[in-house]
């Protein structure tokens, strides 16, 4: 089936690009959407400050005037200078079963890219490792939790005959909240709980947490710089991402350590799953979209882990035990039994320990591609 590309030009191509994932996959059982809301603001830049360091364009496939399939490239300057590298993304490739279909998007990013000069196309990732990143490959029987790639099983198979190769994996763990922890985790724990220069800090109250929220991203900006495809936020970022996040964040769910001076030292950020809610609104917020999102965060069993750091000099003092304690204490006083640990790179071997070390199995795994141009 050979299709027609079409370049998104306006905003009536640009809302049939953004629910088109909506037409193909309503019959996928375990497909989420994304909320809507953040979709529009991540194609805005006005809203999406990613778009000063980067050059992006979106295409349509059609068949008959149906559309078929959508795809976006990304041109990131910013951290192909910063890498000394050339490579371009695909991000958000999303078609029927149809090979033709697929390879007419995925060459279409590739001519784009080469006549920019690039000499690599990896994908799909977005502006930077926060974006959904690369195609879920294991793991389908599971819902996907909220800001990591959903998509149907034949996808992978489609970028893989276009010509593309592993570039890098990522897995997410599932850990029985019920199994408690192993006995010489609760020996580390009540070690550094005797340590008076380290503070765990608690929230029952928003008031209480938005101030910790910007210095949290700076941690992130500290101590993330080293991971794939990482891009560092600006403080205007950091202030836009607090506004954005701090209404949806739970906060019983938060952990923050300081040390002797009130610096931050570690934090981690989970939130209830809410991946039947989000399904049940369809991805809309409003009018009663939100009503289903918060009624199933409230009757989940499971926590997803969505971000968290230690400072590199802190690393190793027993501080993931501080806060992993903590946490599972919480969400098992709110009923939960399971959580995930969101993606991990697969050559995190310090992250990927710490969840095993408290039975943590792999149950999803992500595949961000690449192709030599």
């Amino acid at each position: 089936m050979q299709p027609i590309i079409r370049e998104v030009k306006d905003k009536h191509d640009l809302r049939l690009y953004i629910y088109l994932p909506q037409l193909l996959y309503q019959n996928f059982p375990n497909w989420v959407p994304p909320i809507y809301a953040d979709e529009w603001n991540f194609h805005d830049p006005s809203q999406n400050k990613a778009y000063r360091h980067a050059e992006v364009i979106r295409f349509l496939a059609f068949q008959d005037e149906k559309p078929i399939g959508r795809i976006m490239g990304i041109i990131h300057h910013a951290y192909n200078e910063a890498h000394q590298e050339k490579t371009g993304r695909f991000f958000q490739l999303d078609c029927i079963p149809d090979q033709e279909v697929a390879q007419a998007l995925i060459s279409t990013i590739e001519g784009w890219a080469r006549s920019k000069g690039m000499n690599k196309v990896i994908g799909p990732f977005g502006f930077s490792e926060k974006d959904p990143q690369g195609l879920q490959i294991e793991g389908f029987e599971h819902l996907p939790v909220i800001a990591t790639p959903t998509n149907p099983a034949y996808l992978p198979r489609l970028v893989e005959a276009a010509g593309y190769l592993k570039e890098v994996d990522c897995v997410s763990y599932v850990m029985k909240l019920t199994n408690g922890l192993p006995v010489s985790f609760e020996r580390v724990y009540n070690r550094i709980r005797q340590n008076l220069k380290l503070r765990l800090i608690e929230f029952t109250s928003k008031r209480h947490l938005k101030p910790y929220i910007v210095p949290v991203f700076r941690l992130v900006n500290e101590t993330y710089k080293s991971l794939f495809g990482f891009v560092p936020m600006s403080e205007d970022e950091m202030k836009k991402f607090a506004a954005q996040y701090l209404p949806i964040l739970d906060p019983h769910f938060v952990k923050i350590v300081t040390n002797e001076h009130d610096e931050i030292v570690a934090f981690v950020v989970s939130m209830p799953d809410m991946s039947q809610g989000i399904q049940r609104a369809k991805g809309k917020l409003f009018p009663f979209g939100f009503i289903h999102i918060l009624r199933s965060a409230k009757k989940t069993k499971q926590l997803d882990l969505l971000l968290g750091a230690i400072k590199p000099e802190y690393r190793g003092k027993g501080i993931t035990v501080l806060m992993g304690k903590a946490l599972i204490s919480t969400a098992l006083q709110h009923g939960m039994e399971t959580m995930d640990s969101h993606l991990i790179l697969e050559t995190n071997i310090r992250m990927r320990n710490e969840c095993e070390n408290i039975g943590g199995i792999v149950y999803k795994r992500y595949r961000v591609f690449q192709k030599n141009l």
